[in-house]
C-alpha cells in the first residue's frame, strides 16, 4: 500500500490538504454563523439556520455548483471571468489538475454546514442566560470575553461533538470530487481515501485491500479526533 500504490499515496496527501483547509475552517466558520444567528430574531433565525444547514443535505447542490464551475462560457464562473476580460478561453475548472482540487475544496467546505453547526446553535440556545448577568457583575466588559468566558466553556459538549462532526467530514470526503470531477478524476487530482476505498471495494471487489484501507483510515482519524479533543477540553480552563 505505501511502497507499490502510487494512487493511494496521491489520495492521503490530497485528503490531508483537503481535511487541513476544510476541516479547521468549516468547524470556526460553523461556530462563528451559528455565533452570529444566535442573535438575529427567532424567525429570522430559524430561516438562516434552514439556509446554512441545506447544502449539507441536498443532492441538488452538486447540480448547482457544476453549473458555476462548468468548463464551458455557460459556467456562471467563467461567464463572469469572460465578461470582465480576466480570461481569453474559458477555464475546465473539473478537468484540469491545477484547479481540481481547489473547487472540491470550495464545494466540500461549504457542504461542511451540518450537524455541527446545528449541534452549536442548540448549545447558544442551552447558555444559562443568567450566567451572562453574572459575568457583568464580576468583571466582563465586552462580548469577546463573554464568549472566552461563559459561551465556550458552557457548551463544551457542543464543541467536541461538533469537533468530531468536522474531522468525520474532512476526512471522508468522496461524494464531492466523484460528483463534480468525475470518477476517476483527471491524473487522480481529487483522488481521497475514501474514494481509493470505494475503487477497490465496489469497482474492483477486492475487498481484503479496501478493508487495509479503510484501517488506515480509522486509526488516523482516531489519532486526530484525540488531539483535537484535548485542545478543546482546555478551552476555558
Amino acid at each position: 500500500m505505501i511502497l507499490q500504490d502510487e494512487v493511494f499515496l496521491t489520495a492521503i496527501k490530497n485528503t490531508f490538504v483537503i481535511a487541513v483547509i476544510t476541516g479547521p475552517i468549516g468547524y470556526i466558520l460553523s461556530f462563528l454563523f451559528a455565533w452570529f444567528i444566535n442573535e438575529l430574531p427567532r424567525w429570522l433565525r430559524t430561516i438562516a439556520v434552514v439556509i446554512f444547514y441545506a447544502p449539507s443535505i441536498a443532492g441538488g447542490a452538486y447540480t448547482v455548483f457544476s453549473i458555476i464551475f462548468r468548463g464551458d462560457a455557460y459556467g456562471y464562473l467563467n461567464s463572469l471571468l469572460l465578461q470582465f476580460g480576466l480570461v481569453d478561453a474559458p477555464i475546465l475548472f473539473l478537468l484540469d489538475p491545477k484547479y481540481i482540487l481547489p473547487v472540491v475544496i470550495i464545494v466540500s467546505l461549504w457542504m461542511s454546514m451540518g450537524s455541527g453547526f446545528l449541534s452549536f446553535v442548540a448549545g447558544l440556545q442551552g447558555v444559562d442566560r443568567s450566567m451572562y448577568e453574572a459575568g457583568y457583575v464580576d468583571g466582563i466588559r465586552n462580548r469577546w470575553q463573554e464568549l472566552y468566558f461563559i459561551t465556550l466553556p458552557s457548551m463544551k459538549p457542543m464543541l467536541l461533538f461538533g469537533a468530531v462532526m468536522s474531522i468525520t467530514s474532512a476526512f471522508n470526503v468522496s461524494d464531492v470530487p466523484r460528483a463534480l470531477a468525475g470518477y476517476p478524476s483527471t491524473d487522480y487530482a481529487a483522488r481521497t481515501i475514501v474514494t481509493h476505498l470505494f475503487d477497490y471495494g465496489f469497482s474492483r471487489f477486492e475487498m481484503g485491500y479496501a478493508s487495509a484501507i479503510a484501517t488506515v483510515l480509522f486509526l488516523i482519524m482516531i489519532l486526530c479526533n484525540k488531539v483535537i479533543q484535548n485542545a478543546l477540553r482546555k478551552v476555558g480552563t
